[in-house]
């Protein structure tokens, strides 16, 4: 993708990309989820779905609003093939990993719910409720800004795990980015992803892989040839135990550095540890210590890090690029809440799974025409 420099360019490239949404995505009830979309686009907050009816843009009468959604068709396949053709060829490309919840608790009928987890700031921090899961993969377009953009969005069955479906979405990325040799892509991902099952599913990609792991982890070093020993050779080495430092050892890097938001940035890296509870799998280490210069600094994170296959030769992979790659994908937070709280995704209350999964896909397209259309209008803030 060449990033649009003038005007023209950029106006014919959201006419470019809303021609594509309209011909290859949208494949049944076309126009009406396109009056739809648009309503979406223009409305603002609104507080109910059936408001977009009345929207200037929706050419049509109420009761094609909710047809659009019922019975229109949504491709999701060649919707992520749209939005993956959107993304720079060259540099280095963050794209976070997550999970979140539309809470459907009255709708006990519905199929599939789930128990699910929703922030509240009434119940110390959050709370339990019935719903439906989602697992978001998307593209960090700034960094240290909000916008974060869905690249894929998948609902989470009551047969799958937030884990297998991010599998699944790390894995379709790769395949859809194999011709970008230029480009480094990162997949940061919480602490939820920072396991042996998870990490040892999407080892040997195209794509580096980024989580965080819990501080009483433990690992083990690559065990040494014991020459003379009969039998089977030791799989693992010497034990590597977070909270214990005496078994930690020299690092084989040492990174420090000052960022502007972060302060003091000082980064250990140890390569080739191993995890028991996934066999076979080999990743590095990283502990992150930042504001140093405080008094009590808040306590260091470690990092587990999962390098790609066949990376560009032209950036250099260090503890910094990694660790970066990670803080970046903080805009993803601000990315789902707009979304829910601007473009109603989990406002409406529809009778249906799949219904709600057309809704879904319409708000992460409505996203992808917002952020192709800022350069073209002027900045109006309240």
């Amino acid at each position: 993708m060449n990033t649009p420099t003038s005007t023209k360019e950029n106006i014919n490239r959201l006419i470019e990309f809303r021609q594509a949404v309209y011909e290859h995505v949208f494949q049944r009830r076309r126009d009406a989820l396109f009056d739809t979309l648009d309503a979406l686009l223009s409305s603002g907050t609104f507080a109910s779905f059936a408001y977009l009816s009345q929207s200037e843009r929706f050419e049509r009468k109420w009761p094609s609003l909710y047809a659009a959604v019922e019975d229109g068709q949504i491709d999701s396949e060649a919707m992520r093939r749209l939005l993956a053709g959107q993304l720079p060829q060259k540099g280095i490309c963050v794209f976070p990993l997550d999970s979140s919840s539309w809470a459907r608790p009255r709708s006990r009928v519905l199929a599939d719910l789930q128990y699910v987890y929703q922030a509240s700031s009434d119940v110390d921090g959050g709370n339990i409720t019935i719903g439906y899961p989602y697992s978001l993969l998307e593209w960090c377009a700034e960094a240290h800004t909000s916008w974060s953009l869905p690249l894929d969005v998948r609902r989470i069955s009551s047969k799958q795990t937030a884990q297998d479906v991010g599998v699944a979405q790390i894995q379709a990325l790769a395949e859809a980015r194999a011709g970008c040799s230029e480009a480094l892509d990162i997949v940061p991902a919480d602490g939820k992803y920072g396991n042996g099952r998870f990490l040892s599913r999407v080892s040997g990609l195209r794509v580096g892989i980024v989580t965080r792991l819990r501080s009483d982890r433990v690992f083990y070093r690559l065990a040494k040839p014991t020459p003379g020993k009969r039998g089977r050779p030791a799989r693992y080495g010497k034990r590597f135990a977070f909270k214990d430092e005496q078994t930690w050892g020299n690092p084989d890097k040492v990174q420090e550095f000052q960022d502007e938001h972060y302060g003091k940035v000082r980064l250990k890296r140890w390569n080739g540890l191993r995890d028991k509870h996934a066999p076979g799998l080999t990743c590095d280490l990283i502990r992150a210590e930042i504001h140093l210069e405080k008094d009590k600094p808040p306590e260091a994170v470690w990092f587990a890090w999962l390098p790609p296959v066949h990376p560009p030769a032209e950036i250099a992979i260090t503890a910094q690029t990694i660790w970066t790659a990670y803080v970046n994908r903080w805009p993803i937070e601000p990315g789902m809440r707009f979304r829910k709280e601007t473009l109603g995704w989990t406002l409406p209350r529809f009778q249906s799974a799949e219904t709600g999964d057309t809704w879904t896909y319409l708000v992460a397209l409505a996203h992808w025409m917002l952020f192709l259309a800022r350069p073209i209008v002027k900045d109006s803030p309240l």
